[in-house]
């Protein structure tokens, strides 16, 4: 019996001896002072340059719309029907409640109290660049809130080519329509 003791006391010292909290450990908290380094900071700057993973966009008329700081004129991307038809269905989602379907700016939001956005159908916006519509979507402007976060860069583009085809519907006159297809509709009833 005393054997069995003797090994059960034994046992239980020696698991208590195997304890290694990673708390024990020797480590430095977040941005405490360190005599380690010459800076004396124990957390090491970014090295100059670093892009976090995901984040390299090398073109920046595509992701800042920008060149350098001037905001570009034309959309970086092929616009397509398919481009054109999921820019609609996102400006439905994101920019509709405040701008309204006809990007005149009489949606939801406006009705219920909130201030009005500009129509894009006056001349300052019809003027404006399109680098000036991604800026706008991708930092806020006015009372918009930034949009970054929500809208992938590739779907900022495409609501901005169906932005412009807003503006283009509603100023359309007929010699803008291609002749065979002018043809077909004077033809319908």
């Amino acid at each position: 019996m005393t054997r069995a003791l003797t090994f059960c006391v034994l046992l239980t010292a020696l698991a208590a001896g195997c304890r290694q909290d990673m708390h024990d450990q020797p480590k430095y908290r977040p941005l405490a002072a360190s005599d380690f380094f010459p800076d004396d900071k124990s957390a090491r700057s970014v090295v100059k340059g670093t892009v976090a993973r995901g984040q390299l966009n090398p073109d920046d008329r595509f992701s800042r719309g920008r060149v350098g700081q001037e905001l570009v004129t034309d959309i970086p991307v092929s616009v397509t029907r398919s481009s054109l038809e999921r820019g609609r269905r996102r400006y439905e989602i994101f920019c509709g409640p405040c701008h309204g379907p006809l990007g005149d700016g009489e949606g939801m939001v406006v009705r219920r109290g909130f201030r009005h956005p500009p129509s894009f159908h006056i001349d300052r916006m019809r003027e404006a660049s399109v680098g000036h519509y991604f800026d706008a979507i991708s930092n806020g402007f006015g009372a918009m809130p930034s949009y970054a976060s929500r809208i992938p860069v590739a779907d900022r583009w495409a609501i901005i080519a169906y932005v412009r085809a807003l503006q283009l519907s509603q100023r359309a006159v007929t010699s803008d329509v291609p002749p065979e297809e002018r043809k077909r509709l004077e033809a319908e009833p």
